[in-house]
């Protein structure tokens, strides 16, 4: 079972918001997920990030991988893979 983490479509028509998850590579888009890691809201100006860093942190030890989009949504968040970058 590979475990990726990306975003699940959350919200009424026209009004969406993501969830960041961590579900099998295999499992639908808004299907059943392993774990919640946070959230994205595109729609709010400025667009709202709320990210819980350890869960994140862990799941990429245990070898899960990124979509893009959840990759672009790190990067600007300033979310480094490592805690210690510098070492």
């Amino acid at each position: 079972m590979a475990v990726r983490i990306r975003l699940t479509r959350m919200g009424a028509k026209k009004k969406p918001f993501y969830r960041l998850v961590a579900a099998d590579s295999e499992a639908p888009r808004d299907g059943k997920f392993l774990d919640i890691l946070g959230y994205y809201d595109p729609k709010a100006d400025p667009a709202i990030i709320k990210i819980q860093e350890d869960k994140v942190r862990y799941w990429l030890e245990k070898g899960a991988g990124m979509t893009e989009s959840v990759r672009s949504i790190l990067k600007k968040q300033g979310f480094t893979k490592s805690p210690s970058a510098a070492n």
